[in-house]
């Protein structure tokens, strides 16, 4: 079966080479989902922002930054939509690889989510 998913991700440059396979499933994969789906998990961060009854727009730059750090460690239910939305857009090779090094690059996953939702901020 043929998966167009990587024909649609953006194509993202990378300074360095990467040295370890972690590395590589990063700048590869996770980056390009990422910033495909940027506005999915803006959305999706709001919504739940919205849904717990946080006044999220009306705090300060700093504020915010502190509510996404809270949100992101302490909400499960936050971590996994956003994690859903990024694992939704692997093939089926990317999962079996993401599989293989799950815990590692789940954490990977949110610490590029956390900065590109506190870069967001600025932004909205």
């Amino acid at each position: 079966m043929s998966d167009n998913r990587k024909g649609i991700r953006p194509q993202i440059l990378t300074e360095k080479e990467a040295t370890t396979e972690e590395e590589r499933f990063q700048n590869d994969v996770l980056r390009p989902i990422l910033k495909m789906q940027n506005d999915l998990l803006f959305a999706i961060f709001h919504r739940m922002m919205a849904k717990r009854k946080v006044a999220f727009d009306n705090l300060s730059r700093q504020k915010q930054e502190q509510q996404i750090d809270h949100s992101l460690s302490q909400d499960n239910r936050l971590r996994f939509l956003l994690l859903g939305a990024v694992i939704g857009q692997f093939t089926v090779e990317e999962y079996e690889q993401f599989l293989k090094m799950e815990s590692e690059t789940t954490r990977r996953i949110m610490s590029m989510m956390r900065e590109r939702l506190k870069s967001g901020v600025r932004e909205w």
